[in-house]
């Protein structure tokens, strides 16, 4: 049984660069945070809750880092936050004439939610085209700059060769 568990934890397919002794000891940090214990949600609160608890920590932490570790408050409040984005959703849903709501009612009731996704992208695209269009003006200006330069300088020859 011994023989099961050891490594399982930890795989470590890079080389890390560590001797040995410090991988062994990282390992045994890394077996070792599975024990400290998170800050667990009361049955009642848990029952006041729009979702189940674990099903949200499963989510959040399948999104994180391994190490992470989250309080009981941001649990709570996350399900929460989960629970008001759902009552949004669906109360957009419910706008729609129909007795059965369908994926369609489901896109148009999370638009505006889809929306600022798309927006804060078209955002970073446009900024970054808008960088572009800048450094072409400065290119364009210092270009120019040196031609109005030499026209100066040819115009100041010929005035000082007449």
């Amino acid at each position: 049984m011994a023989d099961d568990d050891a490594g399982e934890d930890v795989v470590d397919e890079t080389p890390t660069g560590m001797t040995e002794e410090e991988e062994s000891e990282d390992k045994v940090q890394v077996q070792a945070a599975p024990q400290v214990k998170e800050e667990e949600v009361s049955a009642e609160e848990e029952a006041r809750l729009p979702f189940p608890t674990a099903a949200v920590v499963r989510i959040m932490k399948a999104n994180m880092d391994r190490e992470k570790m989250v309080r009981k408050e941001v649990k709570v409040e996350m399900n929460k936050w989960l629970g008001r984005l759902c009552a949004k959703v669906s109360r957009e849903m419910n706008k729609f004439p129909y007795v059965m709501m369908g994926l369609n009612e489901l896109k148009e009731g999370r638009r505006v939610f889809d929306d600022l996704e798309n927006f804060d992208r078209d955002k970073k695209r446009i900024l970054a085209h808008f960088e572009s269009i800048k450094k072409d003006v400065e290119k364009l200006e210092r270009d120019l700059g040196k031609e109005e330069e030499d026209e100066v300088i040819v115009i100041r020859k010929r005035a000082e060769g007449d």
